[in-house]
C-alpha cells in the first residue's frame, strides 16, 4: 500500500472530505481546497481543521507547494486549470475510489456504463447479503469508497458504482469482476465526444487479468476489449445466442440452460432484463448461489426517481423517473410504461440527435410538455410526431398534462436531460415532481 506524507485533496464534496479523513488517519500532511465558501462547507472545513488538515475555501488558484498526491474531485477534469497545474509539477492525481480501492481487505466488483448502474449495484449487494457475505454497495452509489474502508473494513466485497468521471485518473484499480452495462452519448463535452466517452468506460478493464471477470453488453465486447487491452476473462451478456449469458423470457440463461427466474420481480421485463443478464454473470464470478440473486431480486426495492410510482389520480398515475438524463434512458422509461403517456421531458440537453426516439414518441406519447434550456430543440425535434409544449417550469408542466390527462394515461417524469438549468440536481427535480403531484386534486370524473 502507498502512502503519501503530503497531499492536495480538491474539493470538499463527500469524496473529498473522505480521501481528507483517510489521509490524515494515515499521517499525512493535508491540504483541502475548494473554490466555494459556503456556511456547509465551513462546518466541513472547521471539522477537517479540528483533525489536523489545513483547508483553503474560496481558493482560485492551486497554492504553492510540493505534494506526493493529489486527490481529485470527479467534477475536475484533468483539463481544469487546477489539474492541469498539478500536473505540470508532476504530482500523481488519483480519484478518492481508487484511493480507498487501494486500503480495502476484502474484494470488488465494480459497474460502469451510461445508464443502470445504480440498481445493479444495489442488486448485486444485496444478493451478496442474501447469500451470507458481507457488502455494500459504494462509490458514486453514495457512500465514497475511503469513506467504506475506514467503517466497514471487514467487508468481504464492496460493489463499487463508477463513472466515467473517476476513470479518468484510475492508475491500479483492478477490481475482481468488472462490468459495463452499456454505452449511450454522455458527457460528451468532458470526454470531448463519443469516441472519447466509450474509451473511459474500457479503462475499468485496462489492468485486468488471469481470472479478473470482464463482464460487457455483447454489442460492445470486442470493442472494449480491444480498447483496454485487459487480459482477464472476457463475458458477453444480452439477448442474443452468441452470448455467454442471455436473457429471454424473464429468465437468464446459459449455455442451453436457465440459471435464473426473474418472473414477478422488478427486473422481470425486456428492458431491465439486460441488467439481469450481467447480475447473473457477476454473481457466478463471486461464486456465489443464483438463489441468491432470485431471492434479492424478488425482494429489491427500486431506487427513488428511478421509474418511482408516485401516485394514481382519477385513473392517472403519476411517475417519476428524474434520473433519466439522457434520451436513451428516456425511451426505456416510454418502453417500460403501460397505455398513453403525457411525457415531461427537457432541461439541459446532453445529446444532439434527438430523431432515434422519434418512432416510440409517435407510438407511446400522448403530448410532450417541455421544461428547461432543451425545450426549442426538443420541439423542432418532435412535433411532427407529437403535440409538444412549451412550459418552462416543472409545476407548468405538470399541471398542464395533468389538465390535459384521460383516465388510463400517465404523466411520466423522464426529462432525458441534465437538471443544473433550473435545479441543483436530478434528485431535487425528482422531489419537486412529488411535491406537487401530491398536492393534486381529483378532477377526472
Amino acid at each position: 500500500m502507498k502512502t503519501y506524507s503530503k497531499a492536495l485533496v480538491c474539493g470538499l464534496g463527500d469524496s473529498g472530505e473522505a480521501a481528507a479523513e483517510l489521509l490524515l488517519r494515515e499521517g499525512s500532511e493535508v491540504l483541502l481546497i475548494d473554490r466555494g465558501d459556503t456556511p456547509a462547507l465551513r462546518e466541513k472545513a472547521c471539522a477537517l481543521e479540528a483533525k489536523g488538515a489545513r483547508v483553503l475555501l474560496g481558493a482560485a488558484d492551486v497554492p504553492a507547494g510540493d505534494f506526493d498526491v493529489c486527490i481529485a474531485s470527479p467534477g475536475l477534469a484533468l483539463q481544469s486549470p487546477w489539474l492541469s497545474d498539478v500536473s505540470r509539477r508532476g504530482t500523481e492525481v488519483l480519484a478518492e475510489m481508487e484511493l480507498g480501492w487501494s486500503r480495502r481487505r476484502g474484494r470488488a466488483i465494480a459497474v460502469t456504463g451510461s445508464n443502470g448502474k445504480s440498481s445493479v449495484v444495489k442488486w448485486l449487494a444485496e444478493s451478496l447479503q442474501q447469500a451470507g457475505l458481507r457488502a455494500l454497495p459504494v462509490g458514486n452509489y453514495g457512500l465514497p469508497v475511503a469513506r467504506a474502508v475506514m467503517e466497514h473494513p471487514e467487508l468481504d466485497w464492496m460493489v463499487v458504482e463508477v463513472s466515467s468521471f473517476q476513470l479518468e485518473t484510475v492508475r491500479e484499480f483492478r477490481p475482481e469482476v468488472g462490468v459495463l452495462l452499456n454505452v449511450h452519448p454522455n458527457h460528451l463535452d468532458r470526454h470531448g465526444g463519443m469516441d472519447g466517452y466509450q474509451a473511459m468506460k474500457a479503462r475499468l478493464f485496462e489492468r485486468a487479468s488471469g481470472t479478473d471477470r470482464c463482464i460487457v453488453f455483447q454489442p460492445l465486447l470486442d470493442d472494449v476489449r480491444r480498447r483496454s487491452g485487459g487480459k482477464g476473462q472476457w463475458i458477453g451478456f444480452g439477448t442474443t445466442d452468441d452470448c455467454d449469458y442471455v436473457y429471454r423470457d424473464g429468465r437468464v440463461w446459459k449455455d442451453g440452460r436457465s440459471l435464473a427466474c426473474l418472473d414477478g420481480s422488478y427486473f422481470g421485463n425486456d428492458i431491465l432484463g439486460l441488467a439481469a443478464a450481467a447480475v447473473v454473470a457477476a454473481a457466478e464470478g463471486c461464486g456465489i448461489p443464483i438463489s441468491a440473486v432470485e431471492k434479492a431480486a424478488q425482494q429489491f426495492q427500486p431506487l427513488p426517481h428511478r421509474m418511482q410510482k408516485v401516485r394514481e389520480l382519477g385513473g392517472v398515475v403519476f411517475v417519476n423517473d428524474s434520473k433519466a438524463t439522457n434520451l436513451a434512458a428516456m425511451a426505456a422509461a416510454l418502453k417500460m410504461t403501460k397505455g398513453p403517456v403525457r411525457l415531461i421531458a427537457g432541461g439541459l440537453v446532453k445529446e444532439k440527435d434527438f430523431s432515434f426516439v422519434k418512432e416510440l414518441l409517435a407510438q407511446k406519447v400522448s403530448g410532450v410538455y417541455l421544461i428547461g434550456k432543451a425545450s426549442d430543440e426538443m420541439a423542432s425535434a418532435w412535433s411532427d410526431v407529437a403535440a409538444c409544449y412549451k412550459c418552462g417550469a416543472l409545476d407548468s408542466a405538470l399541471q398542464k398534462a395533468w389538465n390535459d390527462a384521460v383516465r388510463g394515461e400517465t404523466i411520466l417524469l423522464s426529462p432525458a436531460c441534465a437538471s443544473f438549468d433550473q435545479f441543483r440536481n436530478f434528485e431535487e427535480r425528482g422531489d419537486r415532481f412529488i411535491k406537487v403531484v401530491e398536492k393534486l386534486n381529483d378532477r377526472i370524473a
